[in-house]
C-alpha cells in the first residue's frame, strides 16, 4: 500500500464521516418529522390528547378527544385506572 492509497482511504473516511454528520445536524434541525412535511395531504386525525396533568409520580389525569367527543382518562401505573365519566358496569347480586 503506496502513500496515494492511503491519502485517499483517509479522505474517502473523513469525507463519509462528514457526510454522516451533515446528516444528524439536518436531523435536529429540521426535527424526526421533516419527511412528513414533504408528503402528500395529511389525513385528518381522530384521536388528540388535548391537555395532561400530573397529580403525583404514578397517576396523571388526561383529555383525550375522539371524534369531536372528550372524555378525561386517569391514568396510573401503565394501564387506565379509571375513565371518568364513563358509565362503568355495576357489580352483580348473588
Amino acid at each position: 500500500m503506496n502513500f496515494t492509497e492511503f491519502v485517499r482511504a483517509a479522505f474517502a473516511l473523513v469525507l463519509t464521516l462528514g457526510l454522516i454528520g451533515l446528516a444528524a445536524v439536518a436531523l435536529r434541525r429540521f426535527g424526526p418529522d421533516a419527511m412528513a412535511r414533504f408528503g402528500g395531504p395529511k389525513k385528518e386525525r381522530r384521536l388528540a390528547v388535548v391537555e395532561s396533568l400530573v397529580l403525583d409520580p404514578a397517576r396523571r389525569l388526561v383529555i383525550v378527544s375522539c371524534d369531536g367527543e372528550e372524555r378525561l382518562l386517569l391514568l396510573g401505573e401503565g394501564q387506565i385506572v379509571s375513565p371518568i365519566g364513563a358509565t362503568t358496569p355495576k357489580a352483580r347480586r348473588a
